[in-house]
């Protein structure tokens, strides 16, 4: 299950990559917080069970923000965004809803599942497979499975479904002695997507100097 750190991690590469001229330390940061932002709603599974990685998890938020963003910077005579913070503002804003896409709820999605319709279609998904060339088999694909790939992908709604966090690691009371386990790196893969981040940031804003 991907933490904060890695989350953030995937974040910053693509501020690295999609800021373009508006890349700086602040644009970073801004990019960063926003895709925190989702893993809040651990704090969520106190007042609704199952609402970790649901209330915030859910893909109409970032589709709902972009569907905004585009009225108001493409569609709308006057954009309020480019008016109170330029283009800057404008391309900071569309690289925080790729942040809270991609890197956000794309990686719960690919580490654990997350529900992402919620609350419209109260169903949790997780997104798993492989695709692979073998010279027996052809092409092979198993992350959608025609005619039964939706029951595969599907892991039950907020009612059967507790995603574990150190802020709520068991549904209903906790015990005095439970354990709370807040991960930064639980895999190679992990701790070098951190890693690299944090290389390919520090190389961008050494070059911004």
């Amino acid at each position: 299950m991907p933490s904060t750190v890695v989350h953030c991690a995937l974040a910053g590469l693509l501020a690295a990559g999609l800021l373009a001229d508006a890349f700086d330390a602040r644009a970073v940061a801004i990019v960063l917080a926003v895709t925190i932002v989702p893993d809040l709603d651990a704090f969520a599974g106190f007042l609704i069970p199952g609402g970790h990685r649901s209330v915030l998890h859910t893909l109409l938020l970032p589709l709902g923000i972009a569907a905004l963003l585009y009225y108001d910077t493409r569609v709308r005579e006057t954009s309020f965004v480019r008016r109170r913070w330029h283009a800057r503002g404008a391309r900071i804003a569309w690289v925080s809803v790729a942040a809270v896409a991609f890197a956000a709820i794309g990686l719960d999605l690919v580490g654990g599942g997350v529900n992402l319709f919620y609350p419209i279609h109260d169903q949790f998904y997780a997104l798993s497979g492989e695709l692979l060339f073998s010279n027996n088999r052809g092409l092979v694909q198993t992350f959608v499975e025609l005619g039964g790939g939706e029951a595969e992908a599907a892991r039950g709604s907020t009612e059967q479904v507790h995603i574990n966090s150190g802020v709520d690691p068991t549904r209903g009371a906790e015990p005095e002695n439970v354990e709370r386990v807040f991960p930064v790196a639980q895999s190679g893969w992990q701790l070098l997507l951190i890693v690299t981040s944090v290389f390919v940031l520090a190389a961008r804003l050494w070059e911004r100097r």
